[in-house]
């Protein structure tokens, strides 16, 4: 693969202007859940949480991706004020402690409001702008970043025998249409993120070929974020629970690199910002490149 496999592109986050491309974004996985499929109740407290927060900011992450409602199949339904309650006492308190960039990851438009206000910086939703038609017009209004995420039905329904004739395929080509869709909500397209949903209304096979198809959605001309970590696919190659999936996570998460991820979403940060910084000098022919991209 060359140094060229990967454009860059430019966001707006804070009023500044930040490129990807030059070097992996790493965004660290925050559940403020009592029930998310590996971290789970980890974090039930606001206190524990900030203090997760703070050390993968430390450990390498570029932004922190807070979220308060579980996707795994058969979670429970979280209503948006149990939510909000969830994850706007952790923004808060990671940016008055001076934070780097914040996400909330959520579906609803009021939990992704309440979290702007608290001081998060882009809104991740995995439903790509689809199961709250408030969310795009509330993006558009505030101008930040969006990680628009592929998934097909609902959370409880997704995994039920997901069928595609080629998933690469059909993963850009809706990936295409939420970024039109967004567009005439008013969406700048510059700010938004495009995630192929590795595990999400896919079985194991689909996802592993979506990975090794990556490259594609750089037709689509936008930064793509990779989210393989812990999931349930590496769980299928290696036959190993969750918590015991951080080596099956990093050769994905060099896949995903290697394959033109701009952004890796990760539970373990400094493990996987090392595997990142590594692809980085492959893709920029040496390390003195890839040190002066970090």
């Amino acid at each position: 693969m060359s140094q060229h496999a990967r454009k860059l592109h430019t966001l707006t986050l804070r009023g500044s202007a930040c490129v990807l491309g030059g070097r992996t974004w790493i965004m660290g996985v925050l559940n403020v859940t009592p029930d998310s499929f590996s971290d789970g109740g980890r974090f039930a407290s606001t206190d524990d949480a900030v203090r997760e927060g703070l050390a993968q900011f430390e450990a390498g992450a570029d932004v922190v991706d807070v979220g308060g409602e579980s996707t795994r199949p058969g979670a429970a339904v979280v209503d948006p004020d149990q939510e909000i309650r969830r994850v706007v006492p952790v923004i808060e308190g990671l940016r008055v402690r001076g934070a780097s960039f914040l996400s909330v990851d959520t579906t609803k438009a009021a939990v992704a409001r309440a979290a702007l206000d608290a001081g998060a910086d882009l809104v991740n939703d995995v439903s790509g702008f689809r199961y709250d038609a408030a969310m795009a017009p509330l993006v558009a209004q505030r101008g930040v970043p969006a990680v628009l995420m592929h998934l097909r039905g609902d959370f409880q329904a997704m995994h039920r025998q997901p069928a595609y004739a080629d998933v690469a395929r059909e993963v850009a080509a809706e990936l295409a249409q939420r970024v039109a869709e967004a567009e005439r909500a008013g969406v700048a397209p510059s700010q938004l993120v495009l995630d192929p949903g590795l595990g999400f209304a896919k079985d194991a096979s689909h996802t592993l070929e979506a990975i090794r198809r990556l490259p594609e959605l750089a037709a689509l001309g936008r930064p793509i974020l990779a989210g393989p970590s812990r999931k349930s696919f590496i769980g299928r190659v290696l036959d190993l629970p969750a918590g015991e999936r951080v080596f099956g996570t990093a050769a994905a998460v060099a896949a995903c690199v290697l394959g033109g991820a701009h952004i890796v979403r990760v539970h373990d940060v400094g493990p996987m910002a090392q595997v990142a910084r590594v692809c980085d000098a492959i893709l920029s022919s040496g390390p003195e490149a890839a040190r002066a991209s970090a």
